[in-house]
């Protein structure tokens, strides 16, 4: 489980997040949603230990300020919002630093074989040998995943969930490959990981997201299933945009009662 309590980050003496409480547990989508400028990735590297920060953060039982670099790798994997690389690597070279901690939980005969397990994984099989520059956005998005799925490619390791790191894994992506890396997340978390997430999508959030945080001008301003955060008044004061939440009857959809956003009502 990763339990923080007040947690408290600053960026060059300015306080970005303040006195946020937050837990994630392994078997479960835990989403951040929120604005731009809401602290949003500020506390999703704290979270990771990739930022300093005051209040407590525990990952497992091991409090992440004092984890070191190497540990910390066997717990969690990250995948940052935008990674920009100055030499030609191909995919397979990225996908395969995935392994440079040795504990991705597979057989020692199987090791090798796990980058193109991962790209196939991602929908991008056959895209070994491509220089990654060369590739979109979107495609680039997905090479990194891939790397990442490698570093925890086990949800549990020696009887203790490990944890993805997400910051918006969808945001340059079409719908199919949204619900196929979607799809991903759920399947770690049913395996026993947790996977917390940077979502902007609120439908696609409501979907697979087990819990929500949402996050206003640094603080938490509401965390709970989506069927209990998501609403019309919820919307309006965070997002400052009012739009209307139906639901979804459990019949219709597998994923039980989901909330859903209407775009054509939304009105500034």
């Amino acid at each position: 489980m990763i339990e923080a309590h007040d947690v408290t980050v600053r960026l060059a003496g300015k306080r970005i997040v303040s006195g946020i409480d937050f837990e994630a547990r392994p078997g479960e989508i835990s989403a951040i949603v929120g604005p731009n400028g809401s602290g949003k990735t500020t506390f999703l590297k704290a979270l990771s230990g990739d930022l300093g920060y005051d209040g407590s953060i525990v990952i497992n039982g091991r409090e992440v300020s004092a984890t070191r670099p190497v540990e910390a790798a066997t717990m969690r994997a990250v995948l940052p919002q935008a990674t920009s690389l100055a030499f030609p690597f191909t995919v397979h070279e990225i996908v395969r630093l995935g392994l440079v901690g040795g504990r991705s939980g597979v057989l020692a005969g199987e090791t090798e074989r796990l980058p193109e397990r991962a790209l196939a994984k991602v929908d991008l099989d056959g895209f070994s040998g491509r220089f990654y520059q060369e590739l979109s956005g979107g495609e680039q998005q997905r090479v990194q995943l891939a790397r990442v799925l490698c570093q925890v490619w086990a949800p549990v390791l020696d009887g203790k969930p490990r944890y993805l790191f997400l910051d918006e894994p969808v945001s340059s992506l079409d719908v199919k490959h949204q619900l196929i890396i979607m799809n991903i997340a759920r399947d770690f978390a049913k395996r026993g990981g947790g996977v917390i997430t940077i979502l902007h999508d609120l439908n696609l959030t409501a979907m697979y997201a087990d819990r929500i945080f949402v996050m206003h001008r640094g603080t938490l301003a509401a965390a709970g299933t989506p069927a209990a955060v998501l609403s019309d008044s919820l919307i309006e004061k965070v997002f400052d945009c009012r739009m209307r939440v139906g639901v979804l009857p459990s019949g219709d959809v597998p994923f039980g009662d989901v909330p859903f956003v209407l775009p054509q009502s939304v009105a500034m």
